[in-house]
């Protein structure tokens, strides 16, 4: 049944589904749906329904709803070139696991739709009435969660297929905050003796911003940061131009910058940045072997330069990133954390996106607070919103309890139950219907929402076994 999964995965990842162009995956299942027979609709931010009758001898059994998000992270590699609005991802077979090119894959969530859209086409499987529900604009923050309105779907037994790691049931997550910086800077007219030149941080590996936040991963935004600081202890520099980052989710993997220095000190600027690269490649040995920062002169025309270049290196110095506090309920888990998610300039100001997480409200309200404070500090305005909620977990579920017992009895070892440092629909579904009983599980995914993205493939027919399992005993 595993090709039956690729190949509907194959034909997912030929639809462009980066998040908020979600448009053309929506119609294409919509389609898929009333092609079969199956009863779809969506609402008006494009959640989609799609209804599966029950098998024979389950048609009394309780609505399962099997859960999913439409959407992708979309990153790519500085050499891809890959258009997300309308190149097919291309998928590369290796070994054990399946990748892209060069891109993100897109398992996650693309997985959950193929294995949906497989049990459906299935006509010999025992299983209660499904509705599989497909959520838009996840992976910027929940949206289309947060969007569904009562009344749209009506199970209350869900089982999420978002999470990463075959063997485990996710029975948490945390919640989240994002908060958008605009910093007012001040420009002042070059002098006549500096040089353009433009610094980029790169081959940094990225990650989920949420589960990887804790693997020691180098943020190329902070990298480049801590290498102004560096050269500026030695030399005058005007920053121009600083940009990095792509989403609140991911962890920044590439930054450049533009500055003037003057022209004399243009050899000393290469050599502070040769020896800022020893330094952090050193730092970061074990966990970003292809760190790289490079110099090289810049050839465009700008006539001003912040003249508060110092404040703005001082602000990304200070922003918070990485892990805030660990868990003291559950060993090895990460409470609480802060992602320096983007940094741009627009309009003449400085625009930096901070994402938080948090499963205690407590600690994201804290740690949100301290990057606000620090944003008003230095003159700067801050809005935080976007918010998610933690999924607090249910240990007496009785789908839990299930689960559990049906992993055993099929790979003769217990499931791992956890909780999660990353944000799952099931924290909005469940404060919107607080009799749902969850649970998620999934494939196992390695480094999601970077273009070393990759999904195992017998991992896939391990939840599928499981899956079928279970939902035959849910009747």
């Amino acid at each position: 049944m595993i090709n039956d999964i690729l190949n509907n995965f194959k034909k997912i990842s030929q639809i462009p589904r980066c998040s908020g162009n979600e448009g053309a995956i929506c119609q294409w299942l919509s389609d898929w749906a009333k092609n079969n027979h199956f009863a779809v609709k969506t609402d008006k931010v494009q959640n989609l329904l799609i209804k599966i009758p029950a098998s024979a001898g389950y048609e009394n059994a309780p609505i399962v709803v099997l859960q999913g998000h439409l959407d992708m992270v979309c990153e790519q590699t500085p050499d891809a070139h890959h258009d997300f609005t309308k190149d097919p991802i291309q998928l590369i077979y290796e070994g054990d696991w399946l990748r892209a090119d060069k891109t993100t894959l897109g398992a996650d969530n693309g997985i959950a739709i193929a294995i949906a859209m497989t049990l459906a086409q299935q006509k010999d499987i025992p299983h209660p009435p499904l509705e599989l529900l497909f959520t838009v604009n996840e992976e910027t923050g929940l949206h289309g969660a947060a969007a569904l309105a009562p009344g749209f779907f009506d199970g209350r037994c869900l089982i999420n297929i978002d999470s990463e790691q075959e063997g485990y049931l996710t029975v948490g997550c945390a919640g989240g905050l994002n908060t958008d910086i605009s910093l007012p800077i001040a420009w002042a007219k070059v002098p006549t003796d500096y040089q353009l030149m433009k610094i980029n941080a790169g081959g940094m590996s990225g990650g989920h911003s949420g589960i990887d936040i804790n693997a020691e991963k180098a943020n190329a935004i902070k990298v480049l940061a801590q290498t102004l600081h560096l050269i500026r202890q030695q030399i005058d520099i005007r920053l121009v131009h600083f940009n990095g980052g792509t989403a609140h989710n991911a962890i920044p993997r590439d930054s450049e910058t533009k500055i003037f220095v003057p022209q004399k000190e243009v050899e000393k600027l290469k050599q502070m940045v040769l020896a800022a690269e020893k330094t952090l490649k050193a730092e970061y040995q074990n966990t970003e072997p292809n760190l790289f920062i490079k110099v090289d002169a810049g050839d465009e025309t700008f006539p001003q330069a912040m003249n508060t270049s110092d404040k703005v290196i001082d602000f990304l110095m200070a922003l918070p990133d990485g892990v805030a506090a660990m868990s003291t309920d559950i060993e090895g888990l990460v409470e609480t954390s802060n992602n320096l998610a983007t940094v741009s300039i627009e309009a003449g100001q400085l625009k930096i996106l901070s994402s938080q997480r948090s499963s205690v409200e407590s600690r994201l309200e804290a740690v949100t607070e301290r990057v606000e404070a620090l944003a008003r500090l230095v003159g700067g305005k801050a809005n935080s919103g976007n918010r998610y909620p933690a999924w607090q977990p249910n240990m007496a579920s009785s789908l839990l309890a299930k689960s559990c017992q049906i992993y055993e009895n099929l790979f003769d070892k217990k499931p791992v139950v956890e909780i999660i440092h990353a944000g799952l629909e099931c924290g909005i579904i469940g404060k919107k219907v607080p009799s749902m009983d969850m649970l998620s599980i999934g494939p196992t995914i390695k480094y999601a929402h970077s273009p070393d993205e990759k999904i195992h493939l017998a991992s896939i027919g391990k939840v599928w076994d499981f899956l079928l399992a279970l939902l035959k005993e849910l009747n």
